[in-house]
């Protein structure tokens, strides 16, 4: 899916919590989120918290907040946490506060469903990982009624590569998708505040270009490289896009 825009684009902008630490990976993040939310770049605000301190937000002048994915393991060990990872974990908890209070509009990828679990007092961990590929997502019957989810399949193909993973739904949560190796691949709290494991903003393309760059960080062996583009380029991935979409649409 590719988007085309969104009405009303002189509307209030969204925000983008980003923590890639390679530029080419960050832009082409951006980029990405650009693209599937249908929002041109003024409408999309880039914060990158791996490279400076949280700037302070009103969250009455923003549409929504959107969190993409990191090289950040939140469950490693305290000890083996850089200053800057401890940082970023510090402030995106502290914003957490806040928009789960005011249920503010709220979607995150990847990393951001490790946060948001975390917040809500889920464990995070190594038990549900799994690697760079694509994987049948099912949404629950909590999902297919999701507005957020209106005119998604209940049954389709994302890409996924992760070394940890939420081990159940965190308490006061709702439960909207889940795959056969992650229990929890999207979730709801209160009314405006989502996360998903999956990647909704990664085509082939942008997950083949994600793969090369991540190729010796443990996602998958480095030896076998050829043989996972293969697998990635091959999937039918095609529905994920419309989460982003919609949530730019629903709160634009």
């Amino acid at each position: 899916m590719r988007g085309d825009g969104v009405e009303g684009d002189g509307g209030r902008p969204f925000v983008l919590l980003a923590s890639r630490q390679q530029d080419t990976v960050a832009d082409e993040e951006y980029g990405e989120f650009c693209r599937f939310m249908g929002l041109p770049p003024e409408r999309l605000r880039r914060i990158r918290l791996e490279r400076e301190p949280m700037p302070p937000l009103d969250l009455d002048e923003i549409a929504g907040i959107v969190v993409g994915g990191s090289p950040f393991t939140s469950s490693d060990p305290e000890e083996s946490k850089s200053d800057v990872q401890k940082r970023v974990e510090r402030e995106i908890g502290d914003l957490l506060v806040t928009v789960c209070e005011r249920d503010i509009p709220f979607l995150g990828a990847c990393y951001g469903v490790g946060t948001l679990g975390v917040h809500l007092g889920g464990v995070v961990d190594t038990t549900y990982g799994e690697p760079a590929g694509a994987v049948e997502i099912t949404l629950t019957p909590e999902g297919v009624a999701d507005p957020l989810l209106a005119g998604m399949p209940p049954v389709f193909e994302a890409y996924v590569g992760h070394k940890e993973a939420l081990r159940e739904t965190p308490p006061g949560s709702v439960l909207l998708a889940s795959s056969p190796t992650a229990p929890v691949q999207m979730l709801r709290f209160g009314s405006n505040v989502y996360a998903t494991q999956f990647h909704p903003e990664l085509d082939a393309e942008g997950i083949a270009s994600r793969l090369l760059a991540y190729r010796y960080e443990g996602y998958f062996d480095p030896a076998e490289v050829e043989t996972v583009l293969e697998s990635v380029r091959s999937a039918h991935v095609v529905h994920p896009g419309r989460v982003l979409r919609r949530f730019a649409e629903i709160y634009a």
